[in-house]
């Protein structure tokens, strides 16, 4: 790792060095190996910044002693993942970042992959590895995806074995997901950066559609390698049999902020049929699951917040470019293998997306 940020901009394929931004909350037991696989990257790193969310655990203690390199930007409270990108990108000193999550563990060849790939095209906005679960390497978690009518990610290899994963090579993709991300600062900032007000979920979705409308490009770089570690204790979910009501709260907020900004309202009204069944199929899991208050405390947020929302849709939509048909896509419904164990769950959730997809081929061509 080459930490002088004067090294030449003939490095990291013409991009010069990056800046390494972690985002930290209480996340002591994942900050070794995550800050030890940065300090193994090839390539040049310019500097590394821990932007830590009001950790009450032993995070900075840690940093301060085992890795005295890194700067510590320690923010007052805990408003989520999107304040502290945001927050990072603006205190990095070079243009192009990578951003990681406390429990993302890059391999070292991560950064010049990912270098190359975003040095490739001047419209490249973010670079993105492949993401493997850290406790089963031999299975893929993100892998980017398309955007999903009905506000949701349709993502690539979820959950696939690594040796049966689609895709080869650096490919588009439209959405990005933000467990490791190498990203062109300005461009992101340019456009607002992520939405502060989803704390978890859509974030990455809501940021990616952003910029795929401005005209920016998202790659995937399939050789590039990330474990993918344990999440946040009650907010993640992979495996279990309760589903989390932060999550049920997060979600029912977030997906209707993403679609009220996002979408012209052309393509609102034609998609309607396919929102509403997904709602309805989503409150009924939230009743199932118990979270039923969660899905309304989620509705009402959302209403709240009309005023902030209504004008950075106005400042996106005058900025977009391509329309809604070119972007979004009828499916595939891509849930998460815990959810849908049962053979009752799985048929529903098979009909449910046959439902989806079914209304968008026929729909999709009055979108605007």
């Amino acid at each position: 790792m080459d930490a002088d940020p004067d090294a030449s901009a003939a490095g990291n394929a013409g991009l010069g060095p990056v800046s390494v931004v972690v985002v930290n909350w209480n996340g002591a037991a994942y900050l070794e190996a995550c800050l030890s696989a940065v300090r193994a990257l090839s390539g040049q790193v310019g500097e590394v910044i821990l932007v830590d969310n009001a950790s009450t655990d032993d995070s900075l203690a840690l940093v301060r002693e085992r890795f005295p390199e890194v700067r510590v930007l320690a923010l007052p409270v805990n408003a989520g993942p999107c304040p502290a990108r945001n927050a990072g990108m603006r205190a990095a000193r070079q243009r192009y970042v990578l951003a990681l999550d406390n429990d993302a563990v890059v391999r070292p060849d991560v950064l010049e992959k990912l270098a190359r790939a975003a040095a490739a095209d001047a419209s490249i906005a973010i670079a993105q590895p492949r993401s493997v679960f850290a406790a089963e390497p031999s299975r893929v978690h993100y892998d980017g995806g398309a955007f999903h009518y009905a506000g949701l990610i349709a993502l690539r290899n979820f959950y696939a074995p690594l040796e049966r994963a689609r895709g080869a090579g650096t490919l588009d993709v439209d959405c990005a997901v933000a467990v490791a991300l190498l990203v062109d600062r300005d461009r992101l900032l340019g456009l607002g950066g992520y939405d502060e007000s989803m704390f978890i979920l859509f974030e990455d979705l809501d940021l990616s559609y952003r910029l795929r409308a401005c005209g920016a490009r998202i790659v995937s770089v399939e050789d590039a390698l990330v474990d993918h570690q344990g999440g946040t204790p009650g907010l993640s979910f992979r495996e279990g049999p309760s589903y989390p009501g932060s999550r049920v709260f997060q979600h029912s907020r977030n997906r209707w902020t993403f679609l009220a900004k996002c979408y012209r309202r052309r393509t609102l009204l034609v998609a309607l049929p396919g929102i509403a069944l997904y709602e309805a199929a989503w409150l009924a899991f939230a009743v199932l699951q118990g979270h039923a208050g969660d899905w309304w405390r989620g509705k009402r947020a959302f209403l709240r917040d009309g005023a902030r929302r209504r004008a950075d849709r106005a400042r996106f939509q005058a900025a977009r470019v391509v329309p809604d048909r070119e972007l979004l896509v009828g499916g595939p419904l891509t849930i998460t293998p815990a959810l849908k164990a049962s053979g009752a769950r799985a048929l529903c959730d098979a009909l449910l997306s046959a439902a989806l997809r079914a209304w968008w081929a026929l729909a999709r061509h009055l979108a605007a």
